[in-house]
């Protein structure tokens, strides 16, 4: 049985499927205000990116989402928004630990080269226009062990703490209003400069698979298309585009 209860724009709950499906179905019965949160204590089917799963143990970790609203939104600015909630949580992650903090294409967050957090983003779309957008975080607190998971690693494996989980939510929901505030003005030359500045690999000559030909190749990143693909540079100098799953990162 799901029991929530409301305060400061919060609705929290001891168990739910999905935070994204749950605030996604609230919206569509209710006008709710900007940056309301659902938050989970256990996410029964926790989604990433192309509907991979998340496993968090119950109680341990952070799963959330947060309803971000626009005035006036074109289509073609999507992945700013990507890229606003990347830098948003990355900048909470940098104050915590003392290890580098990186933000791996499209939106993954990396501390000692493991996931630490991922975000989902699904946007209502009206017309050329994107209305509102329902983002699903996830940070690994408090998590001592990824048995199934070789690259994920959690703030306690870092730095040995516990933490407490609303207090981060609440953390991370104040910079996420604080980064908000460069879509709502338009900056997105700040917010290429940044994004570029801790995205992971940036202009490091690296290797890569082609998850679509299957081969491994030498390759740099060199920038991210305004449609969210990604640019890298081959040994000939030449630049392949590639989209999500198309490419792996091999360490």
């Amino acid at each position: 049985m799901i029991i929530f209860n409301i305060i400061m724009k919060i609705i929290k709950l001891n168990a739910i499927e999905s935070t994204n499906t749950f605030l996604k179905d609230l919206c569509q019965r209710n006008e709710l205000e900007n940056f309301t949160v659902v938050y989970a204590e256990n996410q029964l089917k926790g989604r990433g990116q192309m509907n991979s799963k998340w496993d968090s143990e119950v109680g341990k970790n952070l799963t959330f989402s947060v309803l971000i609203k626009y005035s006036s939104f074109a289509v073609s600015n999507q992945f700013y928004i990507s890229k606003f909630i990347s830098l948003a949580i990355y900048d909470v992650i940098n104050s915590i630990v003392e290890v580098p903090v990186a933000i791996k294409w499209p939106n993954d967050i990396l501390t000692e080269r493991k996931k630490v957090g991922g975000i989902l983003i699904e946007n209502s779309v009206k017309r050329s226009e994107i209305q509102y957008s329902v983002v699903g975080i996830g940070i690994n607190l408090n998590q001592e062990s990824f048995d199934n998971l070789p690259n994920a690693i959690s703030l306690k494996m870092i730095t040995g703490q516990v933490y407490d989980l609303e207090l981060l939510l609440k953390k991370i929901v104040e910079s996420v209003k604080l980064n908000y505030e460069l879509i709502v003005d338009a900056k997105f030359d700040s917010i290429n400069k940044r994004y570029l500045k801790y995205l992971y690999k940036y202009l490091k000559p690296s290797m890569y698979k082609d998850v679509v030909k299957g081969n491994l190749f030498l390759g740099k990143i060199v920038g991210v298309s305004d449609d969210g693909r990604l640019n890298v540079e081959l040994e000939d100098e030449k630049i392949k585009v590639f989209n999500l799953k198309e490419i792996e990162f091999i360490n």
